[in-house]
This record gives C-alpha cells, structure tokens and sequence, in this order.
C-alpha cells in the first residue's frame, strides 16, 4: 500500500444521550487497494462503525479522515459521497422500484456532476459489474432482475464514479449461495483493476476467507484482534475469534465452541474485559489458574502487538507474551 485511504483515531459513537457506546474508541487505517473485513455477531457495532465514515451517524468523540480529509458534516459530505460509496444488504431495498437500470446508475453521475457522455459511461458500468450487453438491461426495472443482477447494479452505480473506498454492508447475505462467490469476486476484480479499497462488513468468515487481505473483529463496539487475514483466520489468537471460526466448515483442526449466552446489552457494558462473562477460559478455570483471572474481570484490555501486524486485545494473550 502505497498511502492510507481512510484513518480512523479513537472513534467512539453513541446513542440513547451518551447511555449506549455503539463504537468505542476505535482506531483503524485502511491502505489504497486493500480489503478489510470487519467481522462479528449482530449488534456489535460494525455497520454504525461503517456508517460513521460516511457521516451518517456523528462522532461523539475521535476523528476519520478519508484521503486526509476529516469527515464532517454539511457541504463537504457531498464530495466525501463520491470517493466513499456504500454498497447496501438488501439490493431490492437499495433501488427505486420505479427507476430503470439506467436511471439508476445515471443518478449518481448526475448528483455530482460527473463530466462524459452519460449514456457511455452507464453502459461501461453496467459492462462492468456483469451485466452484457448492457443495451439488454438499461431499460429494464428492478423486479425484471434476480437478486444477483441487481447487486451487480448497485456495484456498477457505486463504480460509475470511481470512488476510493466501497463500505460494503453484508453486501452477499441476501444472496444464494451460488452468486455469492461472483459477486465477491466483482468486488475483488475493481480492487485489482481500479486500486479502491473496501471495507466489508459481515458475520460470515467464509467472506473474509474469499476477499479480505486483514480482518478486523469487533465485539461490543470495540475491535478484539485485527491483522493479516491469513494470520487471523489460520491462527485466532482472541477467544472470541477462536469461538467464531471454531463453526465455520472450512476450518479444520479446530474443536468447536459454543458460546454462552448473548451479547450483552451496550448500555451496560460488563467491567473489565467485555468479553469475559462468556470467555471460555474464564468459565473453565484456566484464566485463574494461570494467574490472570482477576485482570480479566476488572481491566479493559488494548490492542496490543502480538506478532507483526496481528494485534489482540486479551489478558491471556498477555500472559502468554510475558
């Protein structure tokens, strides 16, 4: 990676008068043609987190640059708009049953002004994402597509005006499991071919597995571990991590976990380690045996280095390290 295309300092957002910490004080940097997947259950703040970059939900504290410009609020969200793109869950949901394809892509060129002949540059689009010959498609509605073909279109209408960065919000859960693959690796070809970075959200490892160069996991508003996806998902370090991938079918060797209980509520976040009232090594005794029990329930663990780029946040890792 050649610069940083968007920089996160100690981001917290909140909700219900300051009662409800969404996102809590994180710090991440994403590089010009890199793919991150923020992973996690629902609810733990990621699509607020994703949502914040683009100005949709206000920072009660921190700062986000997008190509070292701040993210704020009025006249410069429009610029912002056109360099940062969100690519929505729900294809259905995301287009104007009443608006053609063409007017789909078109709107966002016309919204900011995008010089070219309009109609070339919405059919390179619609080209682009999939849809050929895009002549069969200009004139069509939503509801004449499958879910994939309008997936593509909302690609294709991101695409159109070649952004830095997609945040792409669960962008294959609605999708069967035979078009998610292409759909993902649509995605990866604009990052190879254009240099656009993507943030993906989702609760799907096997997602990352297919298009993340690091991954990020997020439990109860803060990132737990982050690093190169090879590492993340080869060798979880973090609890949690393990317990995730511990049901995914295409990791063997690892025994599966099951986790107790449900996220807790982020209003009353647990003291110390925010994980530890469903830790597995908290519950079996071997946090106290190895001496770091207590630390688990009354410190709130950072981010800490533990080889090269792959960061944790857990006393056990600790432990371990000293």
């Amino acid at each position: 990676m050649t610069d940083t295309v968007v920089s996160l300092v100690n981001v917290r957002v909140q909700f219900g008068g300051g009662r409800v910490h969404a996102v809590d004080t994180v710090s991440l940097e994403v590089g010009r043609g890199e793919v991150v997947a923020l992973v996690g259950e629902s609810g733990c703040g990621k699509t607020t987190l994703i949502r914040s970059i683009i100005g949709l939900e206000p920072l009660a504290h921190g700062s986000i640059t997008v190509e070292g410009r701040p993210v704020g609020r009025g006249r410069g969200l429009r610029a912002l708009r056109r360099r940062v793109q969100m690519i929505f869950q729900d294809p259905s949901g995301s287009l104007n049953p009443r608006h053609s394809i063409y007017e789909a892509v078109a709107e966002g060129l016309r919204i900011h002004k995008v010089k070219g002949h309009e109609p070339t540059l919405v059919a390179e689009a619609l080209a682009a994402a999939g849809l050929r010959p895009a002549e069969r498609y200009l004139r069509r509605f939503p509801h004449e597509l499958s879910g994939g073909q309008r997936q593509r279109v909302l690609i294709a209408a991101a695409m159109a005006l070649q952004p830095a960065l997609l945040l792409a919000d669960e962008p294959v859960a609605s999708l069967d499991a035979s078009i998610r693959g292409e759909i993902l690796a649509l995605m990866r070809s604009y990052v190879d071919t254009h240099g656009v970075s993507i943030i993906a959200v989702t609760h799907d490892l096997g997602l990352a597995w297919n298009i993340a160069d690091r991954v990020a996991v997020m439990y109860l508003g803060r990132i737990v571990e982050v690093g190169p996806a090879e590492d993340v998902l080869r060798a979880p370090k973090h609890p949690y991590t393990q317990a995730l991938l511990s049901v995914v079918p295409e990791i063997e060797g690892m025994e599966q976990q099951i986790l107790t209980g449900e996220t807790p509520d982020p209003s009353r976040v647990p003291s110390g380690c925010r994980f530890h009232p469903r830790c597995p090594l908290l519950a079996s005794g071997e946090a106290d045996r190895l001496g770091f029990g207590d630390r688990c329930r009354g410190v709130d663990p950072e981010l800490e280095p533990e080889v090269g780029a792959h960061q944790v946040a857990c006393h056990a890792v600790y432990a371990a390290l000293a």
